[in-house]
């Protein structure tokens, strides 16, 4: 019986979560990042204020495992487009996954923002936070990707004795940090490659380029042309 009990416990919890994170959702979507209360969403579920905190402990908790949410489904939908080209070189793969990474952005403006445009409180930080960890999965897809095209036909990387002394020093703390899959100066690469892409997305999602375009996708296109010549995605293997 008292199996019972916790299997019901279990799924009404799962269930009010559910509805919680949708309200959330729905407010971002109708309203802006700045209607997300703990009140306000409380009333979408018809819950009081207090009752909210049954299920988190303040709004950091609440929002941080929303932009999990977000995370896992951005990480999931270029993992399926990863994943479609089995098989395939790495570089086919990571051109499919960016490409996915902006049909999800383009779908889904007010969650991309709130991924990329809201600030990350210390809790967040946390390795062990719901958020991190799924930001991680995010960053794993074309991680792994990378590390695979530079073990299987290495991308030209700069001279690490020419680059800044301060960036040299962060490059090799980041590169201990994803366990030495890739050296400090491919990371470089990685790294420059990706935020370039994030950064063009971003702009794209955040409308900082209607004063000049009203279709960004053959810019975005631009830009992986030029990470398939950086990333020598153009050579023969």
């Amino acid at each position: 019986m008292s199996a019972q009990t916790g299997n019901r416990r279990d799924r009404l919890r799962k269930t009010a979560l559910a509805e919680i994170h949708a309200a959330v959702r729905k407010l971002l979507v109708d309203q802006g990042p700045a209607a997300v209360t703990i009140n306000a969403v409380a009333r979408e579920v018809g819950m009081s204020g207090p009752a909210l905190y049954h299920y988190y402990s303040g709004h950091d908790a609440l929002i941080g495992a929303v932009t999990a949410d977000f995370f896992r489904e951005l990480a999931a939908t270029m993992e399926e487009a990863r994943d479609a080209h089995a098989g395939a070189p790495a570089g086919e793969r990571i051109l499919a996954a960016c490409r996915a990474m902006r049909t999800w952005a383009i779908a889904h403006p007010a969650e991309f923002g709130w991924i990329f445009a809201s600030p990350i409180t210390p809790a967040n930080r946390q390795p062990d936070s719901e958020r991190h960890q799924a930001g991680q999965r995010f960053e794993q897809v074309l991680l792994d990707l990378t590390v695979e095209l530079w073990e299987t036909n290495p991308f030209p990387v700069p001279d690490p004795a020419e680059l800044p002394a301060s960036l040299r020093e962060q490059l090799t703390t980041y590169s201990a940090t994803i366990g030495g899959r890739l050296p400090p100066e491919a990371a470089h690469v990685f790294l420059s490659c990706w935020t370039r892409l994030y950064g063009l997305l971003c702009m794209e999602v955040l409308h900082q380029l209607d004063f000049a375009y009203s279709d960004l996708e053959p810019v975005y296109e631009e830009c992986l042309r030029d990470l398939t010549r950086i990333l020598g995605l153009d050579r023969p293997a």
